[in-house]
This record gives structure tokens, sequence and C-alpha cells, in this order.
């Protein structure tokens, strides 16, 4: 066990290293979700009504940037596990004594802590664009808890396409549907106005409820069942992604 911690570590060290240095990271992860919540709040806000002024808007839309957010750093993890096993890094690191399962350890703790960053910047910004909440610790603590089961789940399921994907151009078509799903959901306007069958699919696909659990949090209103169904979504998801992600692994390697 300590060798395989020791080993995470330094190879998280590594990734943490190449976020950095890479700005392309930086732009889609962080500048893409602030950009679309500007866009949103200050050219498409007058037009969408949620029951209040623009203020109000940005309340209502934040839940859904965060959701973005996770999805879009997801994108990278599975670019980076890419770039590993092309780039031949992949096999020279079974070559030495590293524990295997550090391997992946390290890309999914390096996804954990570029989202933590990345959520905390938008919130940042959100603030400033008139952003309030009066949500209590215990509040704060479930939606960091219900975005942080997000991003694992999804991290693991990136495992996926960054062990299988031959091209740049497939791996980078994993986050299409991730970041696609928001936008039929919750995230930007009520589904009572959707069509029968789109609302019915918006209502009934994991971000609706994952976006309400989280608003619900912040406004300080009870989240109901929604709250229930958001985290069997996430730890559902987070289930079958780390079997998919531990099989393909061992096949990769074998």
């Amino acid at each position: 066990m300590r060798g395989a911690a020791h080993d995470t570590r330094v190879l998280l060290r590594r990734s943490l290293r190449h976020v950095v240095r890479s700005p392309d990271t930086i732009v889609t992860t962080v500048l893409t979700p602030i950009a679309m919540l500007l866009l949103f709040v200050y050219v498409l806000g007058g037009a969408i009504r949620v029951g209040g002024d623009r203020g109000e808007y940005v309340d209502y839309l934040l839940p859904g940037i965060l959701v973005i957010t996770i999805a879009s750093g997801i994108a990278y993890t599975a670019f980076r596990l890419f770039t590993d096993v092309s780039g031949g890094v992949f096999d020279r690191l079974r070559s030495l004594p590293v524990a295997r399962s550090a391997v992946l350890w390290a890309h999914v703790l390096t996804s954990l802590v570029a989202s933590a960053v990345s959520l905390l910047l938008v919130v940042l910004v959100a603030l400033a664009m008139g952003f309030r909440s009066g949500a209590g610790v215990l509040d704060w603590l479930a939606v960091a808890a219900i975005l942080l089961l997000l991003t694992l789940a999804l991290t693991w399921l990136a495992v996926v396409p960054g062990l299988t994907a031959t091209t740049v151009d497939g791996v980078s078509g994993f986050s299409y549907p991730l970041i696609f799903l928001p936008f039929v959901s919750s995230a930007f306007v009520p589904t009572d106005g959707m069509p029968g069958p789109v609302r019915w699919f918006a209502e009934h696909q994991p971000v609706t409820s994952i976006v309400d659990t989280v608003r619900g949090l912040l406004a300080q209103q009870p989240v109901g069942a929604d709250g229930w169904v958001a985290v069997a979504w996430c730890v559902g998801l987070l289930v079958v992604a780390r079997v998919l992600a531990g099989v393909t692994y061992r096949r990769r390697i074998a």
C-alpha cells in the first residue's frame, strides 16, 4: 500500500505540472464555462425569465454551468490518458517497478484537483456577477459532495476512451454528449415550456436531478426526491464506470 501511495503521489505531481503548463487546458476547463456564464446572463438573460431579474437568473444558471465545467474538465482527463498511451509513456511506466493502480489513480486525482479549482473560479466569477446564496456550511458541503461524486464518476468513465481511442478526434468526441446533456435539462430554463417528448427526456435524465438538487441546496429550499435521485445517478454511474475502466485497463496491460 505504501508503494502504491508513493507512486500515485509522484505521478500525480507529474500530471498536475502538465495541467499548469498547458494553456489550452485552462482555456477549455475554466474560460469556456465562464464565457458561457457571461453569455447567458448578459446577452440572453434579458429574454429568459425564471421568475426574476438577471441577478436571480445567475442564481438559477450557476448549477448548470458547474456541471458543464466538470464535463469540460473530464474531456481533458481522457485526452491526457490518451496522450500517455499513444506517446509510449504508459508502456514505459509498465516496464518500471510502479504500482499498476498508480497510473490510473494519478489521472483520476488530477481530474478531481483540476475540477475543484475550475469550479471555485466559476463560483467566484458568479459572485462578482451578482450570485448570492444564504446556504449554510452543511448545504455547501452537500453541494461539494454531489459535484465530487459526479466528477469521480465521469472521470472513471473517461478512462475508457482514454485507453481505447486510436485518434485524437475519437477521444475528443467522448465529451460531446456530456457537454450537450445540460442543454436538454433544467440547467438553463425550466422544463415546463419544453415540448412533450423533450420535456420527458429532460426531466428523466441525470443532469436535471443533479442541477435541481444543487440549485435547491444553494437556495435553501427542500430538495425532496431530487436529492436521492441525483445521488443514485452519481453512485450508479460511478460503479458502472469503475467496473468498465477496470476491465479496460486489465485488457490493455494484458
